[in-house]
């Protein structure tokens, strides 16, 4: 990404002052499998907690962050995710990204992005009436 992009930009990583903030006052904690990066303060908040962080390698979206480390950052546990989670089961999912908005998308028949026809309504739909 070019300088411009790097100042002006907030949903594709993490712009210049972010970075500059973390590399000033945070220590970086670990990293998951999206080489997304994660930070902790290396001072405390007047209450005694410390703040936690995440900068993205790539577009800013929640939902790429995996939940062990989403726990990490809501304070769930101090330690980091390895440390504190079993192995993964054989029978866990990958990660795949919200397909929302794009050509992936889940729609349902009866969707107008699938065509508009649904099926049938069956003998168990009665249909509202304001008279009734």
């Amino acid at each position: 990404m070019s300088i411009l992009g790097k100042i002006f930009t907030w949903w594709d990583g993490a712009t210049i002052g972010t970075e500059l903030f973390s590399w000033r006052n945070g220590e970086k904690v670990g990293t998951d499998s999206q080489g997304n990066a994660y930070f902790r303060s290396k001072k405390k908040t007047g209450d005694g907690r410390e703040r936690r962080w995440v900068i993205y390698s790539g577009s800013n979206d929640a939902s790429r962050v995996p939940a062990e480390w989403h726990g990490w950052l809501h304070g769930s546990f101090d330690g980091v995710p390895e440390s504190n989670l079993p192995p993964p089961r054989i029978w866990e999912a990958d990660y795949s990204p919200n397909a929302t908005g794009t050509p992936k998308a889940y729609r349902p028949a009866g969707a107008l992005e699938s065509g508009g026809k649904r099926a049938a309504a069956t003998g168990d739909y009665e249909a509202w009436s304001p008279d009734a």
